[in-house]
């Protein structure tokens, strides 16, 4: 498989979460890929958006999976058409995660090709940018799915980086209740912008708050949260009788959901409520497991250089994985400018974790 232009390929398709035509287009273009080869390949339909399934066995109990998204966040037309400077690769996807979704499917050709005996597969979820509603879905229509080990791409920024630890994003639903009035008498009424203020208060008193303009912190593996969304009156002159907002919280593996809503009863004023909208886990993986170090010796050998771990807030779909027991391997490619519009991918780092992956595959098909 031409590697590289498989990446373009895929970039090429306007994939931007929602885009029904575009999605299944690019889902074919990936099925036709397969069409000579050993590779069983399903479009799997969701009510969310499909999920591409590639595996080359019958079985569900896999030795290793692949875990990605071709989906991106929105961009301008010119975006959609890679331009290659300097080493690198320019466009949506690049990073986040083309690339990468092109570095998996040449693994599984390598694999058919090969007749690698392992049970081997790939899955791309198409609207991961949104919450990855495509994947719960699948996980759901098969249960029985397992993996012993899931190598996950999507965890883009720095080759040098293996990711050991991703925290738990749970989402919150802040409302608050007022009562209207006009606003010249604002004692006739109940300011529902002012109660969620106050509860907003309460939560940064637990919570602080940080930004690029202030002090950072040396260490940041602790619990933060960031206001997503925040709504709340319809016109100047009416006092607001409804506001809400939502709460984007990131927590270790020290804390949890049951501490997080102890914390918010704590933080509630009289009219404010809260609902969990959305909770995970988060994906920790002991740093001394042999799969992972023999996975990393593999790839400071290929780079030439040593591979520190790393922690990271943001979330990942292996959880889905990570809950059922397998070991994670976290690891991408070098690029920066992710959901920006200088986004870019370093392409000696694709065609390195390509051949990380295959070698490492070949290493597991002997054992």
């Amino acid at each position: 498989m031409d590697l590289l232009q498989t990446a373009q390929d895929l970039i090429r398709f306007r994939t931007e979460t929602g885009n029904a035509a575009e999605i299944a287009k690019a889902a074919e273009y990936i099925k036709n890929k397969f069409a000579d080869t050993a590779a069983k390949v399903e479009i799997f339909k969701t009510t969310a958006s499909p999920v591409v399934f590639l595996r080359n066995c019958d079985s569900f109990d896999f030795d290793v999976v692949i875990l990605g998204h071709i989906d991106v966040v929105p961009a301008d037309d010119s975006m959609f058409e890679p331009i290659i400077r300097d080493g690198k690769m320019f466009g949506r996807g690049t990073l986040d995660m083309k690339s990468f979704a092109a570095v998996a499917l040449n693994s599984m050709e390598y694999v058919c090709a090969h007749s690698l005996p392992i049970k081997f597969g790939v899955i791309l979820s198409t609207d991961e940018e949104k919450g990855s509603k495509s994947t719960e879905s699948f996980m759901e229509a098969y249960p029985q799915i397992s993996a012993r080990i899931v190598l996950d791409n999507d965890v883009g920024g720095d080759i040098t980086k293996i990711v050991s630890k991703c925290k738990n994003p749970v989402f919150v639903k802040i409302i608050a209740h007022g009562k209207e009035a006009h606003g010249s008498t604002p004692w006739n009424g109940v300011d529902a912008n002012e109660l969620l203020m106050q509860t907003w208060q309460n939560i940064r008193a637990i919570y602080p708050y940080y930004a690029a303009d202030l002090p950072q912190p040396s260490d940041t593996w602790f619990d933060t949260v960031h206001f997503a969304k925040i709504e709340g009156g319809q016109v100047s002159n009416i006092i607001s009788n409804y506001a809400e907002a939502l709460l984007d919280f990131r927590l270790t593996e020290d804390s949890s959901v049951e501490n997080l809503e102890k914390n918010l009863q704590k933080c509630m004023v009289k009219g404010v409520e809260y609902k969990i909208v959305s909770a995970s886990t988060p994906v920790v993986m002991d740093e001394n497991n042999p799969d992972i170090l023999n996975y990393k010796r593999f790839a400071e050998n290929i780079m030439g250089k040593p591979i520190e771990f790393e922690h990271i807030g943001g979330a990942t779909d292996s959880r889905a994985f990570a809950v059922k027991g397998s070991t994670v391997i976290m690891h991408s490619g070098t690029g920066d400018g992710m959901h920006a519009s200088d986004e870019y991918v370093e392409i000696e780092s694709v065609k390195q974790i390509a051949d990380i992956q295959i070698k490492f595959l070949e290493y597991l098909a002997k054992k």
